[in-house]
């Protein structure tokens, strides 16, 4: 990170956030950053600020210039109405992503600041720069107190105001809406995207950038309304009954809690933050939460002998009671954490519980967001596991993931896996240790199945990017489970203790200072292993860490009699290495491992029953191991003497002896139970018994079980091959759960009448931890076959008939027995458990044909039908989910794929009227319970959501029609969001959803639904719907009649897999695009550009729908960009073409000028080009709220290039011009320069050109892309290597020496503008060492060269030295014509500003050619002239003299000009300077503005963020702009071409879309839109309003070129009073104001419409000042029109809603209370009576009063009276709500009249303006 920190130039250290929150949306206020410089260079401050509105920058208290771009809110494309341009679309945002990283927000340091060096010993807090109420520093070490040794300098305050308004990313404001009027609004920071910290406020978005916090948060006291009958005598409002006070949860400890000293409404929140922390660990929330503070144990407070930390859970109203019931846990989550890994980091711990999160938990220091979802109430089973994994997960990455952060982003696996290992650790303690390795297990086999060669290692060291999504689920499973078999491992390597001392020494060096910046690596953590266990752990590195894959291991076991030794044969297979293992790519991205190495235990249970432990050294592939036998010749004799002792036992432990039955369980867990023991009863439940012949091996057998990796040491799939009766000993006899869910899997493998009575045995034993149980239960479906007359399924049914009613005959055939079920009764959750598992396993119970037996049918019919829970004290919602999740099983039948099933042209069997019966009568049942759900909501709707997935089902199993009718209502807002899921779920399986009219309501969804969630799923799911149905068969492909064959391949042609593959994936992509309803979708192709660009897309749904066009459509393949190299000022550069000059033989002359330049010493003139841009024009500082009114001037003071260095340059081309000679001597040794020295020269660039530390050397430096704002003001003498390649190769070089001597010059520069130690001194120091090394081999290779060839190398030399005196008056007739040039070019430097101080330099040097042009021939007829590159100023040159010569000659030149202008296509794109307006194409122009056009009018927004320099902010890929100076003119209006249009633009051509130099006639009535909305009668003026509307615009970044008059001079417009009759600008528009010159409004507006006109009257089309006049004009007509809105004053305002509150408190109201709902109320028709928009009821007239809808107390009262009205018309007035509805009438016409004659006790006693103020803006909700 220090380098980091060295390319930055600075730290953070402290930073203050000051937020005032106002709930309908925005947020404001500022931020205090303490900036401690690494430099004194530091001129430029990068952060990252995105979505905010930056309003006033200052630096140390000193106003700074600064520059805010937001690339991905800007990211534009050439057509955005061709949906087929998406590619160039992904380019963008890849490269907008790309360039955010440096940060949004620039912010140059005035000069005014100085950077101060303190001493070593100084300490930054000491300078008094700091906020005073700044939080004292920390000692904890981070990277802003880990600085390199060297100077520390003072420390610098950064102080940013911003606003954020509608946020798309990091804020959630959650608001009540039509859909959820009783939501409750809050707010609360949101991990929305992986840049979502720098959302909400300008920072250092970095997770390794750490500092200490302070926030302060202002917000509302409540959220109601208060009443005004409850207004006290002082004229306050009281509490509001029953409300709750505002609460802000936020990262830190809070240090109190005060009401606002000028506003007692609001309440201020004061946090602190001490513990250095990640700004992305960063999170606040505030709304009306419920606080329930988690009590701690005394117990443990008096053991630790210190106080606990405080902990705190939150709620939103309607949640209190599940608050206490979710989280009372986490106390002793705590304890244990803090007694086992360390203490707890942080002074406090806050969990809140919120609407609309993204995720499941957001996790930051102190403080875990999480979604309501995860609490849950007393009555609640499945739900209480699910949540005390998230909550204590949460906790638990307080230590680690939060406190303690990954070094790198390869070490993510490290500090997830180890935040999710001690969570299961607390698990363990929890639940138990039965439940931690099930779960081990459990993972393991997931593990097994997913690291099949598709996923990558879970540590990479070589990425440098975060975790994909994809892979990330996977990293987080694997990695607690590497862990664990480290643990294992640890612990059986000397004395250690595994983990459980390795982590408490890790988090104790990262609270105590001794883990840098708390940042844990990989190798630091094995580093620590090594040494508190002496393990060698590189081996096992590679394999689990940074190594794919897991071994697949082959066991078979045999007794040697001979040996007394068991014989197991292991084999190891990789098949995750066999999948890559002929692709060299995958093997090195991937790594598979080809074989693993280890230990691994072994377990045998000899025949005494004494198990013997052995350890297997695993070295290869395949190896036969001898394990010693301990008991000698003894057999297990199960049916004598033992069975028999077994037998007395158990009869001793049925009589009570307490001792037996202690010693039975230890031996056998299926003893004691008596159902089993009873001969009878197991007649009954059909128990099978052991053969003569089974008894008989059994007898044979030496041991009786074997255990292979005992001790869970591998994550493997491990086959091992023993007896069934062994796997039935260790189920029965084998403590541990693993053990006994292997041999639960192994026996289903076998199914037999013992295997089956075992299962059930074991479903009976409530010994058996209850997970087994589960298991075994399901395993008993392998059993249900014909082969054994379906015992498994007689033996699911006995065992479910537990929770029935008994039947009246005892010998009742369960097959036809009608099973009605008791009333439900949860209390025993091992029952409930085992009760779920059972009817899942009668679900799956199949014919040979693969559909389900009748019997199954009515079994789960019934089960629906008879489900009684009235007297359960738990909820049995999870439970009716699985029987409608089992009944749906039931009716699908299933067929193998032997029988060809699987082909959908395959006609399967009908269905008999038996299962259309059974169909109908589920339909019912499910339907029952949809609407019962519906009126009593189950917990977040899971009925609703297990029916959606059941007509899923069916109708995916074409057993019912795919009605939409069912899916469709639910995905509308209003319900819940797993139900809106669930449904969109079951609409995008069917092909209906891409008819138009659902496709257009999707694609709004994903633009605008205002859940998150719901809009990154459909986004999600309408890719994978499309792969779904392409695979289903839903649409039309090309294979014909090839579906319909089965092809049988022998295997001989595995190397055509994978092209079979992609030639399927490429076939599947072509059916889409050729699909008419799909590729060819109308609807999907209009919309789908608009949604992507608009500005406030979700990032995951912009890729969702790019992902979306990737399939559907094809793309435009984009034409690679023109590279367009521009070279410092040369004579290349300077030389304009012949065409471009004024008619006759002035063109010579003006080319002859240039050559002057070609001194190598008048390179300097590069900065001044470079600067002009930045500086004049306002590139850099135009968006800035703080302009610079001097800045033109600044860079038009450049002081042009010396003149004096002009002569050499003829005399050294005199000699490249001359006769014969010229072809001899090469353009590169026309300096003087020795064959062998260019030689030398170009090997010696060529080598450092290709030197790895050239990078920053390679081309001049730019100030803009390389943030280096003031370079060329320390560097008077830029140099590169670029530069130096075109000097050498235009013959400005005379020796190597010169070469040598810029070199040096370049490395020079590079050390004089960067400090030492940074980052560009280190490369400028390595690279010199590399010339010196190069240098000196040059040297003396030339040296010895010139020894040996002295007379060759020296006699061209002299020959072309001495050849120039010959030739001298062969040139002069061609000079003669260029004497009037010069007196032209003098004119020049009186009339330009800024960027052409240069030309004006250039026109000094010039006239100085006439006096040694004699000597010289500029051009030899057998000479190619140079290549011409236009930089621009040849242009602008020309302008210029054709401005000076209009006066006089306006007519001759007219027509010149316009042969000069049509030869410069490079300035059609739109790329020259705002100022210039010239003569164009007019088809490239229109063509060209009719694109540019619509796009700036529909985003003017973008204009603030545009250079100067560029005309549009959309690219215009197909015409490439080389002009490269820019004037610095930009800051006001700008020149226009003096000649007048002279032909109108068509009548119908686009608004302000015609050619250059015609706006006169054109604009004029193109301004009409700009003016504000015309009134018909006048208003007095205001103003205040008035003031208040030119304060809101001269917020924007647009204003200051409207700020103040136009100076022709200063701004480079000579001849803008000529055009403009009128001029005015806002300042003047100001003075006015305060000289009282304004009467009326509208005198204010038509003076502010004229500033707008004039504007665009002058300049051009999607110029500069053009955009910058519509952002503008957008704001003045908005505050326009707020200013002239008509709304009731404050006092009637507050009148009516008194009322309205009065009117809703009396009962007779009930009726008009909410808005009438036809369903609800049984009225279908009522709609059909009264005009929806037309219907009107109390709830309704309170929201449009409180959003100030209604103008008047005439309008409040005309609603009031429709509503009555409606009553009345549906009703009838002879009817009871007639009769109610006139009672009504009469009350708040009473009311209504009391107000009007301003009487009443409702009425303010400020009501008369004269005592409160009205408030200007309001942050409460109705």
């Amino acid at each position: 990170m220090q380098r980091e920190h060295a390319r930055r130039g600075f730290s953070i250290s402290h930073q203050k956030v000051v937020l005032e929150i106002d709930f309908s949306g925005s947020l404001w206020g500022y931020t205090e950053i303490t900036v401690v410089p690494n430099n004194a260079n530091l001129r430029t401050i990068h952060l990252h600020a995105r979505q905010c509105t930056i309003h006033l920058v200052t630096v140390a208290s000193h106003r700074a210039d600064f520059v805010h771009c937001d690339p991905l809110s800007n990211v534009n494309i050439s057509t955005p109405q061709d949906c087929h341009t998406y590619p160039e679309l992904k380019r963008k945002i890849y490269s907008a992503l790309a360039e955010g990283d440096e940060g949004e927000l620039s912010i140059a340091v005035p000069k005014e600041v100085s950077l101060r060096q303190l001493g070593q010993s100084g300490h930054p807090t000491a300078s008094g720069v700091l906020s005073e109420t700044a939080t004292p520093e920390p000692q904890t070490p981070g990277p802003s107190f880990q600085t390199p040794a060297g100077p520390e300098f003072m420390p610098i305050v950064v102080h940013i105001e911003y606003s954020l308004r509608n946020p798309v990313d990091g804020i959630q404001f959650v608001l009540p809406t039509d859909a959820y009027p009783y939501r409750v609004p809050h707010a609360f920071t949101t991990p929305s995207s992986p840049d979502a910290a720098r959302c909400w406020v300008p920072c250092i978005d970095n997770p390794w950038e750490k500092c200490t916090w302070e926030f302060e948060f202002v917000v509302p006291r409540y959220l109601e309304e208060a009443d005004p009958v409850q207004q006290s005598d002082d004229g306050d409002f009281g509490e509001p009954n029953g409300s709750i006070p505002t609460v802000v949860v936020c990262t830190g400890d809070l240090v109190e809690q005060v009401s606002h000293p000028n506003n007692s409404n609001k309440t201020i929140f004061l946090f602190s933050q001490t513990v250095l922390t990640s700004v992305q660990h960063v999170a606040f929330a505030a709304g009306p939460f419920h606080v329930y503070q988690i009590p701690s144990e005394p117990t443990m407070e008096e053991a630790a002998g210190a106080a606990q930390p405080v902990m705190h859970a939150f709620c939103l109203p309607g949640h209190e009671s599940m608050l206490h019931t979710s989280t009372s846990f986490l106390r002793l989550a705590m304890n244990f954490y803090s007694t086992d890994f360390g203490s707890y980091p942080f002074g406090s711990y806050k969990i809140v519980a919120v609407d609309d999160l993204p995720a499941q938990r957001f996790d930051a220091a102190t403080l875990s967001l999480v979604t309501v979802d995860l609490l849950h109430g007393d009555d609640a089973i499945e739900q209480v596991v699910e949540t005390r994994q998230a909550l204590s997960h949460a906790l638990a990455s307080q230590w680690m993931g939060i406190n303690i952060l990954p070094k790198t982003w390869s070490d993510t696996w490290l500090v997830n896996g180890l935040s999710l290992y001690i969570t299961s650790l607390f698990i363990r303690k929890l639940l138990g240790n039965n439940e931690y390795r099930y779960r081990l297990k459990r993972d393991m086999q997931r593990v097994v199945e997913w690291d099949n060669g598709s996923m990558p290692p879970i540590c990479q060291p070589q990425h440098l990017d975060p975790p994909d999504s994809v892979t990330l689920p996977f990293v987080n499973l694997k990695a607690p489970l590497v862990l664990h078999i480290l643990d294992r491992r640890l612990g059986k390597s000397g004395t250690s203790l595994g983990l459980s001392r390795v982590l408490p020494k890790i988090f104790l060096s990262a609270i105590s200072g001794e883990l840098l910046n708390n940042a844990l690596s990989t190798h630091s953590f094995l580093r620590t292993c090594r040494k508190v266990s002496g393990a060698d752990l590189r081996t096992f590195a590679e394999q689990w860490i940074y190594g794919s894959g897991c071994p697949a291991f082959g066991f078979t076991a045999t007794f040697n009699r001979k040996k007394m030794a068991v014989e197991i044969t292991m084999r190891q297979d990789a098949p995750a290495y066999r999948a890559h293992e002929h692709s060299g790519v995958s093997k090195m991205l991937l790594k598979p491992v080809p074989f693993f190495e280890g230990q691994m235990t072994v377990r045998i249970h000899e025949a005494d029953g004494t198990p013997y432990e052995h350890v297997l050294d695993i070295r290869s592939t395949f190896k036969r191991y001898e394990v010693p036998f301990n008991t000698k010749y003894k057999r297990i004799r199960r049916n004598t003497k033992r069975y028999l002792a077994r037998q007395q036992a158990a009869q001793a432990a049925a009589e009570g002896d307490a001792e037996a039955v202690e010693a039975m369980g230890l031996i056998d867990m299926g003893f004691g139970l008596e159902i089993w023991e009873n001969e009878k009863e197991r007649e009954n439940w059909k128990v099978a018994d052991w053969t003569e012949e089974d008894e008989q091996v059994m007898s044979g057998a030496t041991y009786e079980w074997i255990r292979m990796d005992a001790d869970f040491e591998w994550i493997a799939a491990i086959a091992f091959e023993q007896p069934d009766f062994m796997w039935v000993s260790q189920l029965q006899r084998d403590r541990d759960v693993v053990a006994q869910l292997e041999a639960v899997h192994a026996l289903a493998k076998q199914p037999t009448a013992i295997v089956s009575s075992t299962f059930t045995k074991t479903v009976l034993v409530t010994n058996y931890y209850y997970r087994i149980r589960c298991e075994a239960a399901l395993a008993l479906v392998q059993c249900a076959i014909r082969a054994l007359d379906f015992l498994g399924l007689f033996h699911l049914f006995k065992l479910f008939l537990r929770y029935c009613y008994d039947p009246e005959d005892p010998a009742q055939d369960l097959f036809a027995h009608t099973y009605v079920p008791k009333p439900n009764d949860f209390s025993d959750l091992s029952e409930y458990s085992v009760r779920k598992s059972l009817v899942h396993a009668i679900s799956r119970v199949r014919f040979e044909n693969g559909k389900t037996p009748t019997v199954v049918r009515q079994f789960l019919v019934d089960q629906l039908r008879y489900n009684d829970n009235t007297a359960n004290p738990y909820s049995d919602t999870f439970y009716i989910c699985t029987l409608i999740s089992c009944v749906a099983c039931a009716l699908v039948p299933t067929a193998s794929p032997e029988r060809g099933e699987l082909l959908r042209e395959e006609v399967r069997s009908e269905q008999t009227a038996e299962d259309v019966n059974w169909l109908k009568q589920a339909v019912e049942e499910v339907n029952r319970y949809k609407s019962m759900d519906r009126l009593i909501p189950s917990p977040h709707n899971v009925v609703t959501i297990a029916v959606l997935e059941f007509y899923l089902l069916l109708t995916t199993a074409n057993l019912l029609p795919h009605d939409l009718r069912v899916f469709f209502p639910l995905t509308r807002e209003g319900n819940y969001t797993q139900v809106r899921i669930a449904a969109f779920d079951g609409l995008f399986m069917s092909k209906q959803w891409y008819t138009p009219a659902i496709m257009r309501y999707i694609l709004a969804v994903m633009a605008n639904d205002p859940c998150r969630v719901v809009r990154r799923h459909v986004a999600r799911c309408v890719c994978q719907s499309l792969a779904l149905l392409v695979t289903m068969g839903e649409m039309k492909n090309g294979l014909k009649d090839s579906e319909s064959l089965l092809i049988e391949e022998d295997g001989s042609i595995p190397e055509k897999a994978k092209e079979n593959k992609k030639s399927d994936v490429d076939l599947m992509i072509k059916v889409l695009r050729k699909d008419r309803e799909i590729g060819k979708n109308e609807v999907l192709r209009e919309f789908l550009m608009p949604i992507v660009l608009a500005p406030n897309v979700d990032h995951e749904v912009r890729w969702g729908i790019i992902k979306l066009a990737d399939l559907v459509l094809r793309g435009v393949e984009e034409a690679p960009p023109k590279v367009t190299i521009h070279l410092p000022p040369t004579p290349v550069v300077e030389q304009p073409p012949p065409i471009k000059l004024p008619p006759k033989p002035v063109a010579r002359p003006v080319k002859g000028g240039g050559p002057p330049t070609r001194n190598p010493l008048v390179a300097a003139p590069a900065p001044p080009k470079l600067k002009i841009a930045p500086g004049g024009s306002q590139v850099r500082a135009s968006p800035s709220a703080t302009p610079i009114a001097t800045a033109p001037r600044v860079t038009s003071t450049v002081p042009p290039p010396p003149t004096a260095k002009v002569k050499p340059k003829p005399k050294a081309r005199q000699s490249i011009a001359n006769g014969v000679k010229t072809p001899q001597v090469p353009k590169a040794q026309s300096g003087g320069m020795s064959l062998n020295d260019l030689r030398a020269c170009r090997n010696a660039l060529k080598k450092l050109r290709l030197h790895k530390n050239a990078v920053l050397f390679l081309q001049p430096v730019d100030p803009v892309r390389d943030h280096a704002p003031n370079y060329y003001e320390v560097i008077k003498n830029p140099m590169d290597l670029s530069t130096m390649s075109a000097k050498l190769e235009e013959g400005m070089y005379k020796d190597r020496f010169a070469f040598e001597a810029d070199f040096r010059l370049m490395v020079a520069n590079a050390k004089q503008y960067s400090s030492h130690g940074t980052y560009a001194h280190t490369e400028a120091i390595n690279f010199e060492i590399f010339f010196e090394k190069l240098w000196n081999r040059i040297n003396k290779t030339l040296e010895v060269a010139g020894k040996t060839s002295e007379s060759r190398s020296t006699v061209p030399q002299i020959d072309t030295t001495k050849q120039p005196p010959s030739k001298p008056t062969v040139e002069a007739p061609t000079t003669t014509p260029t004497a009037p040039a010069p007196q032209q070019r003098r004119v020049v430097k009186l009339k330009v500003g800024g960027a052409q101080a240069k030309t004006a330099g250039k026109a000094q040097e010039k006239p100085k050619a006439p006096v040694t042009a004699k000597a010289r021939k500029p051009i030899v007829p057998d000479e190619a002239p140079p290549p011409y590159v236009d930089d621009g100023s040849h242009d602008l040159l020309q302008e210029v003299i054709a401005i000076e010569r209009e006066r006089n000659e306006e007519k001759r030149h007219r027509k010149t000009k316009e042969v000069v202008r049509d030869v410069s296509p490079s300035r059609a794109s739109g790329s020259a300077p705002p100022g210039k307006r010239r003569k164009h194409n007019v088809d490239g122009d229109d063509d060209i503005l009719a694109l540019a056009t619509p796009l700036s009018r529909k985003d003017k927004a973008n204009a603030s963020h545009v250079p100067p320099g560029t005309s549009t902010p959309v690219p215009e890929p197909s015409v490439i702009p080389t002009l490269k100076i820019i004037p610095p003119a930009a800051k006001s209006k700008k020149e226009k071409a003096p000649e007048p249009a002279e032909i109108p633009a068509p009548a119908t051509e686009a608004p302000r879309t015609s050619n250059k130099g015609k706006e006169k006639e054109t604009y004029n009535d193109q301004v009409v839109p700009s003016k504000p909305r015309p009134t018909a009668t006048t208003t007095p003026l205001n103003e205040k309003k008035c003031r208040d509307i030119l304060r809101a615009i001269s917020r924007l970044t647009e204003y200051h070129i409207f700020g103040q008059p136009v100076d022709p001079v200063r701004d480079g417009c000579p001849t803008y009073f000529d055009e403009i009759a009128h001029p005015m600008d806002f300042g003047t528009m100001s003075q006015k104001l305060t000289e009282g010159k304004y009467v009326t409004m509208e005198e204010f507006a038509k003076d502010a419409e004229l500033v707008f006109s004039n504007c665009r009257q002058f300049n051009p089309p999607t110029t500069y000042p053009v955009n910058c006049a519509d952002a503008v004009d957008k704001v003045f007509k908005r505050e326009w029109n707020r200013a002239l809105e008509k709304k009731l004053s404050w006092a009637e305002k507050r009148s009516l809603q008194g009322l309205m509150t009065s009117l809703v408190k009396d009962e007779i109201s009930f009726v008009f209370r909410e808005p009438v709902d036809p369903v609800l109320l049984g009225i279908p028709t009522y709609f059909q009576i009264i005009p929806k928009k037309d219907a009107r009821d109390l709830r309704t007239i309170r929201q449009k009063l409180d959003t100030d809808k209604y103008d008047s107390t005439e309008a409040f009262e005309a609603d009031m009276d429709l509503m009555i009205r409606n009553a009345i018309t549906f009703n009838g007035a002879e009817s009871e709500v007639g009769q109610i509805a006139a009672i009504v009438r009469d009350k708040y016409k009473d009311m209504l009249s009391n107000i009007k004659c301003g009487g009443g006790t409702k009425r303010r006693k400020e009501g008369d303006g004269k005592g409160t103020p009205q408030p200007t803006k309001k942050a409460k909700l109705g």
